[in-house]
């Protein structure tokens, strides 16, 4: 597993990272992509600012965005492309993981084949 290919974030993606943390001054911040357990799947994706790294986590660097992954999360998450998309009804990040086997219908919760995490009810 290639540690940049944990997680790739596409330049659309990027952009409206950026600009969050303008706004919400985070300027220098990481970003990190977590997985948690829960969500109707039982596993469910996370995303937010930190100030800095913590021992356990893989650090990325893609468009300029500094990226934190804990190394537990890491075989979950690798090969996940987080995107940004524009519709009609607005915008909003997307997740494409290639190890999710299930997912449920608000699209952020998922297993693997290897890990099921704690489903909860809808």
């Amino acid at each position: 597993m290639s540690e940049q290919q944990v997680v790739i974030i596409t330049e659309a993606a990027a952009f409206q990272i950026k600009d969050m943390m303008k706004q919400n001054e985070e300027e220098g911040s990481f970003l990190r992509v977590a997985v948690h357990g829960g969500g109707c799947s039982g596993l469910s994706y996370g995303m937010g600012f930190t100030p800095e790294a913590e021992e356990n986590d893989i650090e990325l660097e893609q468009h300029g965005i500094h990226i934190v992954v804990a190394k537990d999360s890491a075989p979950i998450l690798n090969g996940t492309v987080v995107d940004y998309k524009e519709s009609l009804m607005g915008g909003g990040f997307t997740i494409d993981n290639p190890n999710a086997i299930a997912s449920c219908g608000c699209g952020s919760s998922f297993r693997t084949a290897t890990e099921a995490g704690t489903p909860e009810n809808c």
